[in-house]
């Protein structure tokens, strides 16, 4: 008897993420499957739920959205920063990620959100914050998570 995903499984799956317009952002389908127990933290706990239910062999493709998924663009998290803080050899266009150190000197991305000659605005959301994220998956396996 196949068993179901659930509380308590360990899941072997392909996935695929990909934005509405059908960009991949992120796939296993060209790769070595993932695989997690349900409540590890490894899957956002949105794209974990989308998944109750299925049994092994089955596929699907879900819509994830942004509440269940990367979360919703805060404002808050779009930030001002002085234009002298930058090299002053880097070109800023809007999209352009880079890498900015936290009070703790962790690395933390940002894109450039905007920028003029006096300022730049980071924009340090989730890249795919605000965004309904389409959830394809292909089920591998569905075993007992090991105790």
């Amino acid at each position: 008897m196949s068993q179901t995903i659930g509380e308590g499984t360990q899941v072997t799956l392909h996935f695929a993420i990909k934005l509405e317009n059908g960009d991949v952002v992120d796939s296993t389908f060209d790769k070595t499957p993932a695989s997690f127990a349900v409540g590890d933290g490894s899957l956002l706990p949105g794209f974990e739920k989308a998944l109750f239910g299925l049994q092994t062999g089955e596929k699907g493709a879900f819509v994830i959205k942004p509440e269940d998924g990367f979360g919703a663009i805060n404002t808050n998290n779009r930030q001002e920063m002085p234009r002298s803080q930058f090299p002053e050899d880097i070109e800023l266009v809007e999209g352009l990620m880079l890498s900015f150190a936290d009070a703790q000197k962790a690395e933390m991305p940002g894109v450039v959100y905007g920028f003029d000659d006096e300022t730049v605005t980071i924009d340090f959301n989730h890249p795919l914050a605000g965004r309904d994220i389409v959830f394809e998956v292909e089920i591998i396996d569905v075993a007992p998570a090991a105790q």
